[in-house]
């Protein structure tokens, strides 16, 4: 119970508080759509540039760590997609988008708070091992998918697909600020104290400004209707994912420290890219909006749940 509240209330009441400042009405829309858009394509983009630039990636990037996690996101996105389509009867454009809600964990806003507000920021470093895949893996896959998907509703030729794939890839701000943050590390690059200070600032304000605009966005998308969708979804990522990244974790004997990144990663409630990708292609945008709503809430409780079964 002190976890609970030592450590995820803090994270959701930022949450909550932007959530109720949106329904005071004293921001806008408009205002929380720009501090998210802030957040998401400048702050959280040079957090993850500050974190992969400044990564071990010799000691960070284990094997066994990244198939304990991915395998859980890749089969959760196969349950997601087949159970929307068979279980659910959504048409497969539908299905896609579901199950790429069932395969984006909310690693940054949600796993990087909860993991160093629980073991502190010296434990993030598998964490950003695993963030630094996660927006090309996710929406790679998840573009990939709906564009063959498309092509072959279309009767169009798949040979397009490819080139959509990666422009769709770097327009995204997330995926340009880990590509960067990669390449400064690899070539060793450094820059002068200044800029590395002014960067500090910025890296300061995402989270808290993420969280609050998180909670201003999901004010607008209450739970209505396709209920039963909206719980299956909720229980692939509060409950499928951590238990193939715990099981597989433990089977390879991962550190303590990975274990923990990987788990709490993987329990984590979908993001609010999951909505993002549903919008852009127009298919199940209440299921997603719904769904990161539903999940965030009721993951105030799982979390904690899995948090006590990590050593």
């Amino acid at each position: 119970m002190q976890a609970l509240i030592d450590v995820i209330l803090p994270v959701f009441l930022v949450v909550g508080f932007g959530y109720a400042v949106a329904w005071r009405g004293l921001l806008s829309a408009s205002s929380v759509d720009g501090l998210m858009s802030f957040t998401q394509n400048v702050a959280i983009p040079c957090l993850l540039f500050r974190a992969i630039w400044t990564l071990d990636i010799g000691d960070s990037f284990s094997i066994s760590l990244l198939i304990s996690f991915y395998t859980g996101s890749l089969t959760c996105f196969l349950v997601g997609l087949f159970g929307a389509r068979y279980l659910f009867k959504r048409d497969w454009e539908d299905a896609v988008a579901i199950g790429f809600c069932c395969l984006f964990a909310n690693s940054v806003l949600l796993g990087l708070a909860i993991t160093e507000r629980a073991f502190g920021p010296d434990a993030l470093s598998a964490n950003y091992a695993i963030i630094a895949l996660h927006s090309p893996f996710c929406y790679g896959l998840g573009i990939t998918v709906m564009e063959f998907v498309r092509a072959r509703a279309a009767d169009q030729p798949n040979r397009d697909v490819p080139l959509i794939v990666v422009k769709a890839m770097f327009r995204n701000a997330l995926v340009i600020g880990i590509a960067l943050g990669a390449v400064f590390n690899l070539l060793n690059i450094s820059l002068p104290a200044p800029f590395t200070d002014a960067l500090d600032m910025m890296v300061r304000t995402a989270l808290p400004a993420a969280l609050f605009a998180m909670g201003g966005v999901l004010y607008r998308y209450r739970p209505e209707g396709d209920m039963r969708i909206i719980l299956f979804v909720c229980a692939i990522s509060l409950l499928l994912h951590p238990s193939i990244t715990w099981t597989l974790g433990t089977t390879f004997a991962l550190e303590d420290s990975a274990l923990r990144s990987a788990v709490i990663t993987a329990a984590m409630a979908p993001g609010v890219n999951c909505y993002v990708f549903a919008n852009i292609y127009g298919h199940a945008r209440r299921v997603a909006a719904s769904s990161v709503l539903m999940a965030s809430a009721l993951s105030v409780i799982t979390a904690w749940l899995w948090l006590g079964t990590l050593p």
